[in-house]
């Protein structure tokens, strides 16, 4: 599986998407993330996240987070809204509530973040990931979800 294959995104597990997102090029993710697959993949990924929510490690955490991925093929970006609360985890797509947290990044940093395969410090230090709000969230968010590794 050394060859980023869109089509067989949503046919792989976590584990083995983490490790399509570390074998690809940079170029070639952003490539395919600027086409027609983008919706199908960022659906996929967030579609995913209720089920790696860790409950467990979350305690009392309630937060409305705000997920801004930008290079859509208009020049727009896409928004998505996670909502913890009462230990559960839900995701929209058409976000309808104020967050306490909001991050902005290009679609080749979000898939490095969710794939495990980026340092997303780092990558707010670099001002390739903004975020505004609660930063101590921002900081503590990783190890809400259990983030597969490649």
């Amino acid at each position: 599986m050394s060859d980023f294959d869109p089509a067989n995104f949503a046919n792989v597990g976590p584990k083995e998407f983490a490790q399509l997102v570390k074998s690809t090029p940079d170029d070639k993710i952003a490539e395919i993330m600027s086409g027609d697959l983008r919706g199908k993949i960022l659906s996929e990924v967030f579609n995913r996240m209720p089920t790696l929510f860790r409950a467990d490690r979350a305690g009392s955490t309630n937060a409305v987070i705000h997920w801004n991925i930008t290079g859509r093929p208009d020049g727009g970006t896409d928004t998505y809204e996670i909502v913890i609360e009462n230990g559960t985890c839900s995701v929209s797509e058409t976000p309808s509530r104020d967050p306490k947290l909001s991050l902005t990044m290009g679609p080749v940093e979000f898939l490095k973040i969710v794939s495990g395969g980026g340092n997303p410090v780092m990558m707010f230090m670099t001002g390739k990931l903004k975020a505004k709000g609660d930063l101590g969230l921002a900081a503590n968010i990783a190890n809400l979800f259990d983030i597969p590794k490649a």
